[in-house]
């Protein structure tokens, strides 16, 4: 059978795994990053944003290919809003969570309301059958493409899983929604067999995934710092260290042992997602960290000879001036090697989404008009604030950056584009808010 799997813009790793479960089940599948599927076949679109919802391209595609003929089925972190993906591109059904299993008896059987873990419209009535059990942790090599050393996801080729699951409760994060907050960790041999394929087929980088990279092995909520430091010198040996990351590691989750080893097998940096500079914000995030933890955490990391990245997100729905400052304040303090800045974005299916729609617009930062310093370019209070910490943030790495006209444009138009987009998911989760 005929597949196309459709990953918009980059190859994910989940539209990868898919290809490679629905190859090893005897099917012909093609993988892409543009729109397009021969008429009559079965069309996957995996996708990764809110915004894939909304977007023209996409919805265009889905209609055409049914019209055509075609099936067209959608899986992938949007699945966490089924009736919103239902809603909004009509396809011939959706995919909930952990698809690995269910996707093949779906492109092998066709929609049924006794197949777990898919939604699909009956009339104008959605139907969500009961959950699939959790897919296993171990899987065959990914389908991957020929032109992945072509890919740069913030420095690298691809992210391969390591493992599900996290134990953090983020607000805004679907990763402990979407796979459970038990860490499930494939095993080394298998990952090693992944990362030498990744090789193979040109891949010149390659990050760890699966939310914090240091839990993986971990069991019961308790670290196992060994078998992460296996993982980077495994993947080391085959990539080289240079060629290797593994960022997106939290402020708690590091021992001495995991940091000599991100130096030794790694590119040598570290990423931590701060978020803010107010505790009282984390405290609504379910960061479960405090700014002190911050603080410790990045010096810990430059005592072993590492660079520290850091990510931070304003315009949470009740960020307030004084929290804002403390966010500015503690960027200057730190003084991180870079810094990556953006809106609180309500992803369907989390409490920062439904926090999102319970607030009024006159106190959520994402629609209040900014009436400080940049009154005059038309901005709301988070496009406003996410603009300023671009440009404050520069001040205060350790090579400074000059802020020129054209750096000035584009965090200005950055930060009105994410106010934009975010503005567009609010409305969009808000609409079936009321349907409910």
């Amino acid at each position: 059978m005929d597949i196309t799997i459709f990953s918009p813009g980059i190859y994910t790793y989940g539209a990868m795994l898919i290809g490679g479960v629905l190859r090893d089940a005897g099917h012909k599948v093609t993988l892409t990053r543009t729109p397009d599927a021969p008429p009559g076949s079965i069309l996957l679109a995996s996708l990764f944003s809110t915004q894939h919802l909304l977007d023209p391209a996409i919805r265009d595609l889905v209609r055409t290919h049914r019209e055509r003929g075609g099936t067209v089925y959608v899986g992938g972190p949007v699945s966490a809003a089924p009736e919103i993906v239902l809603g909004e591109l009509a396809p011939d059904a959706v995919v909930v969570g952990e698809g690995e299993e269910t996707v093949v008896r779906l492109v092998e059987e066709g929609v049924s309301e006794t197949l777990p873990g898919i939604a699909y419209l009956d009339g104008a009535r959605s139907v969500v059958t009961p959950p699939a059990p959790p897919a296993p942790i171990d899987r065959p090599i990914p389908l991957i493409p020929e032109d992945i050393g072509s890919q740069s996801v913030r420095g690298a080729s691809a992210y391969i899983e390591t493992h599900r699951g996290c134990i953090g409760g983020c607000t805004f994060c679907q990763v402990p929604r979407f796979f459970g907050r038990k860490v499930r960790s494939r095993t080394l041999a298998s990952i090693i067999e992944e990362v030498k394929a990744f090789s193979a087929h040109g891949a010149t980088r390659l990050s760890v995934s699966g939310g914090t990279g240091s839990l993986y092995g971990s069991q019961d909520g308790k670290m196992d710092p060994e078998a992460f430091i296996g993982l980077l010198r495994g993947m080391a040996e085959v990539m080289g260290p240079k060629n290797v990351s593994s960022p997106d590691i939290r402020v708690d989750c590091i021992t001495d042992e995991i940091l000599d080893a991100i130096r030794q097998y790694t590119i040598g940096w570290v990423f931590f997602g701060i978020e803010s500079g107010s505790d009282r914000v984390l405290r609504q995030m379910g960061k479960g960290a405090t700014v002190r933890q911050v603080k410790e955490a990045v010096e810990r990391c430059r005592e072993h000879g590492l660079r520290v990245a850091g990510s931070f997100i304003v315009g949470y729905p009740g960020e307030t001036e004084r929290d804002y400052e403390a966010t500015k304040d503690l960027i200057a303090a730190l003084s991180l090697d870079d810094v990556f800045i953006s809106s609180a974005e309500p992803i369907p299916g989390t409490p920062l989404a439904d926090l999102a729609i319970r607030t009024s617009r006159d106190r959520n930062p994402a629609f209040a008009p900014h009436t400080g310093e940049y009154r005059a370019l038309g901005l709301t209070e988070g496009e406003a604030r996410c603009f300023d910490l671009m440009m404050h943030a520069d001040m205060y790495r350790p090579q400074i950056r000059l802020v020129t006209d054209e750096v000035y444009a584009a965090y200005l138009a950055e930060a009105k584009k994410q106010g934009q987009d975010i503005r567009a998911a609010t409305e969009l989760i808000l609409r079936y808010a009321r349907i409910r």
